[in-house]
């Protein structure tokens, strides 16, 4: 069902390779609520198990928890979310969508209902008082409200409220309340999958994808974060499925690795906020054993070109990503800075073995915001 059946090397087969069961996001299990509520609104009937096809055209089906159709302009469906075996903290919650349907022509509308946290602080890639369902869940099911309203006579003017049973407390245990998302969880996922998470698994996994790429002759090899910086070094250099590794927050893992068993070149490719604590000499990147250092930020804006009250506004920003739209707004090259410093790391590591590197800075939709220059 994920899509990595028959691989022989890069990202696919190391996710095959973990022997770890996959689970779905918050967003793969609102959108599966959502069409089976807006299904119910329209025929009269819950879908059950309902189908929906996630972005790289994966088609997992939900059973509902609970479902309500008692009004008549709107309609409730529930999921219980399945993590696989990541030790995700919201995994067996109970994510819930109230569709109500809406005059013509007013579109998708987005509620927090309770447990569902409300944007509070600037920084992230919503607008302070939205809701915290993310950009992809959101067009995930807005294309699932469409794909039901052509099918049995909808307008696909929709309200969707998404709550999640036991949210708020849940949410304590996030970085939720330190980023300003207020009364609950966020929405999430680019995928719609949820990748289990396992140091030793991933680790090997990462040891055996360089070994299939130098087994079969590549000389160039990627590192990536995740399934968007994958589609960006797709975008950017011609490489082949095997030359793929899914780093994921292991960036020291294969440097290490790669310093003992080297290749031509190693391009790292990964989101801004990630690869900054890269650049602050931090291996593990992920967000329980290394934050972003807003001060360091600060001084590499000052080195970039930013003057003094700039560089203050970064130290006291409130996420990575604002920090570099703050210096986007005035010009201010903290993308490039930030990619020439993780490359500097990252040559440390290798201790001068025959490999040449270059970093790709990303924001959260793919956008190329920082290179480095080979080196």
């Amino acid at each position: 069902m994920t899509g990595t059946e028959g691989a022989t090397g890069g990202r696919a087969a190391q996710l095959k390779h973990t022997g770890l069961r996959p689970g779905w996001t918050t967003g793969a299990c609102a959108t599966a609520a959502t069409t089976a509520a807006y299904t119910a609104l329209l025929t009269g009937e819950f879908p059950d198990p309902v189908t929906i096809t996630l972005p790289k055209g994966q088609t997992p089906s939900f059973a509902l928890a609970t479902e309500d159709l008692t009004a008549g302009d709107r309609a409730m469906a529930g999921v219980v979310k399945d993590a696989g075996d990541d030790p995700d903290v919201t995994h067996a919650a109970l994510i819930r969508a109230t569709v109500r349907l809406l005059p013509p022509g007013a579109g998708v509308v987005f509620r927090a209902g309770p447990g569902v946290g409300t944007v509070t602080r600037p920084g992230l890639p919503l607008d302070v008082g939205e809701p915290a369902i993310n950009p992809v869940p959101r067009q995930l099911m807005r294309s699932h409200v469409a794909e039901v309203a052509a099918r049995h006579g909808g307008t696909g003017d929709v309200e969707i409220t998404v709550s999640v049973d036991n949210g708020a407390e849940i949410a304590r245990s996030t970085w939720n309340p330190r980023l300003g998302i207020l009364g609950g969880l966020s929405i999430l996922g680019t995928t719609g999958i949820v990748v289990p998470y396992s140091c030793s698994a991933w680790i090997d996994s990462i040891r055996r994808g360089v070994d299939v790429a130098r087994a079969a002759g590549r000389t160039h090899v990627a590192g990536c974060t995740g399934s968007t910086s994958e589609r960006t070094v797709l975008a950017t250099y011609d490489l082949p499925e095997d030359a793929l590794l899914d780093m994921g927050d292991f960036a020291g893992a294969v440097l290490k690795y790669i310093r003992r068993h080297p290749v031509d070149r190693l391009t790292l490719c990964g989101g801004f906020a990630k690869l900054s604590k890269l650049a602050a000499g931090h291996l593990d990147l992920h967000s329980a054993r290394s934050q972003v250092d807003k001060t360091f930020l600060s001084q590499l804006a000052l080195t970039a070109g930013a003057d003094a009250p700039l560089a203050e506004q970064v130290a006291t920003a409130n996420t990575g990503l604002e920090a570099l739209r703050l210096c986007q707004s005035r010009g201010v090259p903290l993308g490039d800075e930030v990619a020439r410093r993780a490359r500097d790391e990252a040559l440390a590591v290798l201790r001068g073995a025959p490999v040449e590197v270059d970093v790709i800075c990303i924001d959260r939709a793919g956008t190329v915001v920082g290179r480095s220059d080979p080196a």
